[in-house]
């Protein structure tokens, strides 16, 4: 646990000095739906209100209630450090769901817990669980060492479609959910995630994180801008700008954000999550120097609610990877305010 705030965290701050003068920039955040300017913690308050609403609309609702928040023990073993199991649970009512618990050796109580999401692989939750894959990939053992209890859930893509073929489960999705999107759903599934972490008697509830790369630094940015339980989050290489990955997949938002007069931008979930911590982590490929604007944009509600230090951009240069450096960043972030 830090004793001391990294000193990196300014320089995440700082807009980047190899960063292009003309990039593109979100929509101004700090204006309300008449162009008028907002100057007051309240203003933006309900500014943000208006946003979330805009946001719930395009991308769809469920017409079911959330399932059970209890889970069923598939399996256990125990790695060095960690008791993990394998649990099914309900997201949507009869849809059962895997998803890994890791707890922290020896058991104990109040500790801070981290929804893990797995990126675009078809190991899935095995991959950051630990179970498989190489070692820089396990994120959710990586932070069981450190004392988090993890909860690795599955994104659908893979439970109801195939691998490399995510338009079956989208097919899926439309016959159950017809009017919402692919992140919809990715939303969604994490939201009961969390439920499921943060009804762990081990966990406490206030200190709770969620952190993923690429798929899973998507559904981390989602999560984080919807769910207030979620006190800090790190995306690594999501693509903050709708332009800078592919958004439009119809597993994601589908082509109705590139049609004219779409006036919607995730400059709006980044100031969303404030004043919670957000860290993107980006390589150069789908987030790095680019993504600058964005976090520059959102500084400016972060300054509004007081919590200066709740985000910033840390850019490792080496591509649309989650190095050991990047990791090393990650893991003081999520200690810093969840732990500290």
């Amino acid at each position: 646990m830090p004793i001391d705030k990294p000193a990196w965290f300014r320089m995440a701050q700082r807009r980047p000095l190899s960063a292009a003068p003309d990039l593109r920039r979100p929509a101004p955040l700090l204006f309300d739906a008449e162009h008028k300017p907002v100057q007051t913690l309240g203003a933006w308050i309900k500014r943000k209100v208006a946003l979330r609403k805009s946001w719930r609309l395009f991308l769809g609702t469920f017409d079911q209630p959330r399932g059970a928040n209890t889970t069923r023990v598939v399996r256990e073993d125990h790695p060095a450090g960690v008791t993990r199991r394998l649990v099914r649970y309900e997201s949507e009512p009869g849809e059962e769901v895997e998803g890994y618990l890791l707890i922290p050796d020896p058991p104990g109580q109040g500790r801070p817990g981290v929804v893990v999401m797995h990126g675009t692989n078809d190991l899935t939750i095995r991959q950051p669980a630990g179970v498989d894959g190489p070692p820089e990939t396990q994120l959710g053992l990586h932070l069981a060492r450190r004392g988090y209890v993890v909860f690795c859930p599955e994104c659908f893509l893979w439970r109801h479609g195939k691998p490399g073929k995510p338009e079956v489960a989208v097919q899926w999705l439309k016959t159950r959910h017809p009017q919402a999107t692919g992140m919809a759903k990715m939303l969604f599934d994490a939201t009961r995630a969390v439920d499921v972490l943060a009804a762990h008697p081990a966990v406490d509830p206030r200190r709770v994180g969620a952190i993923g790369h690429s798929l899973g630094g998507k559904e981390a940015l989602y999560l984080a801008a919807f769910d207030e339980r979620v006190r800090a989050t790190v995306a690594s290489e999501p693509g903050i700008g709708l332009a800078q990955s592919n958004w439009d997949a119809p597993w994601y938002l589908g082509d109705a954000i590139r049609k004219p007069g779409f006036d919607l931008d995730h400059g709006q979930l980044l100031g969303m999550i404030a004043p919670r911590a957000f860290l993107l982590i980006g390589g150069e490929s789908a987030d790095g120097d680019q993504s600058w604007p964005y976090i520059g944009e959102g500084l400016a509600v972060w300054k509004l609610t007081g919590e200066t230090d709740g985000v910033g951009l840390y850019n490792h240069r080496t591509g649309h990877a989650f190095p050991a450096i990047a990791q090393s960043h990650a893991d003081e972030w999520l200690d810093w305010f969840l732990r500290a």
